[in-house]
């Protein structure tokens, strides 16, 4: 049975067919985030800390690092992104126990971080283009270290999926002539939108099953791509997984956080209340309020995604005497909680001094 192991300091997260689904949180990555970016440029990494506990805090098993700012004071990435890449790592394991996945078009940021990194990371990643392959297949050698490997080549992405699976199976041959195994190698088959493409779950389905069954390498995805462009992405999203699941997926980079409302939504909201007449008790604090009314909470929770993976991994059978599912939709015991889902576990351990 394949399995992927990834490790932190103290915790190991284990990639495989018989195995829970691996959520490897997306936050941390500035790609269309121009706060987070102007943030990290002037060395402020307070959403960095918040972001990393909260998505562990959620159900996150795996976190993915990205430090891909365009910096307006220097734009080459060469330079400002190894260092950037290594003080992110260094922070986000300082604050949180779960491993983490190094994730950059840099080699030279994929290096830094894979030094800083304690434990057995994963690498995000490698493609079926010759440079890349060249490049990033010593370092996954040098660091045995498992690597995502994304099935599009120097033609580009291919709308064909026997041509995507030629590529994922290019990528697996030429990494086991580095002496890099099969279980080393987490395949990105490439999920495009469902809105541009009517095939693009069925085509996903397939392809991973074949992944699973000629290659026997475990998969990933970018979950949100399925629902790129089109209203209620959540509802979407909470379709695809458990289906992708089911279907032999192992994997998926993604966000477990349901992000808190804003304080406009809650004033809009108040208001409404006003105008329909309704008197409110005096000094009722605004997570009350939502609560009251269903609106979600003034925190970050799971999202619905993961209260969709969870149930997955009950019917598949990878939670065990359904203790997770149980514990999930345990209401908070005791103040402090926030964060933690549905009576979710804590986030791991405190930043160290």
């Amino acid at each position: 049975m394949t399995r992927t192991i990834v490790e932190s300091k103290t915790k190991t997260a284990i990639i495989g067919f018989d195995q829970p689904f691996c959520v490897i949180g997306e936050r941390i990555n500035p790609t269309g985030r121009k706060k987070l970016a102007a943030e990290l440029e002037a060395g402020d990494f307070s959403t960095v800390e918040k972001d990393a506990i909260a998505q562990v805090a959620a159900g996150a098993t795996v976190l993915d690092i990205n430090a891909g700012v365009v910096y307006n004071s220097n734009p080459n990435p060469n330079e400002t992104e190894p260092p950037l890449m290594r003080k992110i790592v260094e922070l986000v394991q300082g604050l949180v126990d779960v491993p983490l996945c190094i994730d950059s078009s840099v080699p030279g940021a994929l290096e830094a971080g894979l030094e800083a990194c304690e434990g057995r990371p994963l690498l995000n990643s490698v493609t079926g283009e010759e440079e890349r392959l060249e490049h990033i297949l010593p370092l996954v050698k040098k660091y045995n270290v498992p690597v995502v490997a994304i099935s599009n080549d120097d033609t580009g992405i291919s709308e064909d999926p026997d041509v995507r699976f030629a590529v994922a199976k290019k990528i697996v041959q030429r990494a086991a002539d580095f002496g890099i195994p099969a279980h080393d190698i987490v395949v990105d088959p490439l999920v495009m939108p469902i809105g541009a493409m009517a095939t693009a779950g069925q085509q996903v389905f397939a392809l991973v099953r074949r992944l699973r069954e000629e290659l026997g390498v475990n998969t990933t995805c970018g979950a949100s791509n399925i629902s790129f462009g089109l209203p209620n992405r959540h509802g979407i999203n909470n379709a695809f997984l458990p289906m992708a699941m089911g279907a032999g997926m192992t994997s998926a980079i993604m966000n477990p956080v349901a992000l808190p409302l804003t304080q406009k939504a809650i004033a809009e909201k108040k208001e409404a209340v006003a105008a329909a007449g309704i008197i409110l008790p005096e000094g009722m604090d605004d997570e009350t309020f939502v609560q009251m009314f269903g609106l979600g909470s003034t925190l970050p929770r799971a999202g619905k995604e993961m209260e969709a993976i969870r149930a997955a991994n009950l019917l598949t059978n990878n939670d065990a005497h359904g203790s997770d599912w149980i514990r999930f939709n345990k209401p908070p015991s005791a103040e402090g909680d926030e964060g933690r889902g549905r009576g979710g576990r804590a986030g791991g351990r405190r930043r160290r001094a």
